[in-house]
């Protein structure tokens, strides 16, 4: 089903938006990988879906699952569920099994949809993720798939463009990582995703990193 439905995804790509990827080539073709992205469209999980030429299972809201609609379809991504404000072990359990299996895991590190296009401040369970996993990560900045919405989009060819910045690790910081660590991890993660985003949606971590991203 996973298959079918990104190839149904190219096709509403391809007549309703129009579509520029950068930075493809900084795409891992096989091993664990952790794809950390703005959000800014309900879209964006199938846009980067379709895009990257690898499977990518992604954390969804658990309100998402309530729905029998909504669910057969986030399921049939393989979407893993998040209990907000609640402890996450199955998350953090589910993540962990994806990576060990060489798989590919998206997350948007903000938690939520930004309403008005700029980063908001990330939440530090991507960086838990990572940091845990010795993953590789790779940042993405999507800009253009807010105007995905309603029936219009479809008439409309809305711009997106989707960057791929150069994947990287976590530094290491040591056996014990308090939250303090983890908060600085979080913004080294936001900051790489900001590198990527014109300078007026990049928010508080405008300037970060600034060096560190050159889709090319």
């Amino acid at each position: 089903m996973y298959r079918i439905l990104i190839a149904i995804a190219h096709v509403l790509i391809l007549f309703a938006s129009r579509l520029t990827v950068k930075g493809g080539k900084f795409v891992p073709a096989e091993g664990p990988l952790l794809i950390v992205s703005n959000h800014l469209s309900v879209a964006d999980p199938v846009l980067l879906g379709a895009k990257l030429r690898r499977k990518v299972l992604f954390m969804a809201k658990e309100e998402l699952f309530r729905n029998k609609f909504t669910s057969y379809f986030v399921r049939s991504f393989g979407a893993i569920p998040v209990y907000r404000g609640r402890s996450n072990r199955y998350a953090l359990h589910q993540s962990s099994t994806i990576l060990k299996n060489d798989g590919v895991l998206g997350m948007f590190p903000e938690g939520k949809r930004s309403r008005n296009g700029i980063l908001m401040p990330g939440q530090l369970g991507a960086a838990l993720i990572a940091y845990h996993n010795k993953t590789k990560i790779l940042p993405v900045a999507i800009t253009g798939s807010e105007k995905i919405r309603g029936k219009e989009w479809l008439f409309h060819r809305s711009q997106v463009t989707i960057t791929i910045g150069e994947p990287f690790f976590l530094p290491e910081i040591g056996h014990t990582l308090k939250k303090e660590q983890l908060s600085e991890l979080t913004d080294y993660i936001m900051g790489r995703i900001a590198a990527l985003l014109p300078e007026k949606f990049q928010g508080q971590y405008s300037g970060e990193n600034k060096n560190e991203n050159h889709p090319g």
